[in-house]
């Protein structure tokens, strides 16, 4: 009796050890794409070879194909808008620290763990939709370096501050319309 309760309680471990995933393998992050002419940008819908300056890609589980943006804080709204999909396999940002001139050819190419990112804020620098943009980079020295020549702060992924992306002009939010009536009985 001991002998088949400690097999059930056994096989029960076993069962239970491949739960969580499809068939009980690790997931694995996909690598990260290379822009091709195809790619736009979430957002702007426009092709991602118009614009200077970092991009990010973000793979969505069970998407076969990533999700484009122009600009690094289009990244992180996407993370945090509610009617976007929350199953995120790997987020890829371009290295702005490897990267000296976004004119030379494969300066797209170099992608870093967005996760493990470390990114300038607030700085002088004007990203690919004509605006202020975090200027990601794989190394925290580099990062540093960059916000003391062009201004701004060092902030990870998950120090990023909600109110920059969301009070970014060029995605969101969407304009409010007061409806309360002005003194000539228009609405404001």
């Amino acid at each position: 009796m001991k002998r088949s309760f400690l097999g059930g309680i056994m096989l029960m471990g076993i069962l239970l050890a491949g739960c969580g995933n499809e068939g009980g393998q690790a997931s694995v992050s996909p690598e990260p794409r290379v822009i091709t002419a195809e790619a736009v940008g979430h957002y702007c819908s426009m092709n991602l070879f118009e614009h200077q300056g970092p991009k990010g890609q973000i793979h969505v589980n069970g998407a076969s194909e990533p999700v484009w943006f122009s600009t690094i804080q289009q990244v992180f709204a996407y993370t945090l808008l509610p009617e976007e999909p929350k199953g995120l396999s790997a987020i890829y940002v371009n290295d702005m620290g490897a990267v000296g001139d976004w004119s030379q050819k494969g300066a797209n190419d170099i992608w870093i763990d967005g996760y493990k990112a470390f990114y300038v804020i607030e700085s002088r620098f004007v990203g690919g939709m004509g605006g202020e943009d975090a200027l990601p980079f794989s190394d925290q020295a580099r990062a540093q370096a960059f916000s003391e020549e062009h201004g701004g702060r060092v902030v990870t992924f998950d120090t990023m501050p909600e109110e920059y992306i969301l009070n970014y002009g060029g995605v969101i939010p969407a304009p409010v319309i007061d409806s309360t009536p002005s003194a000539n009985g228009e609405n404001r």
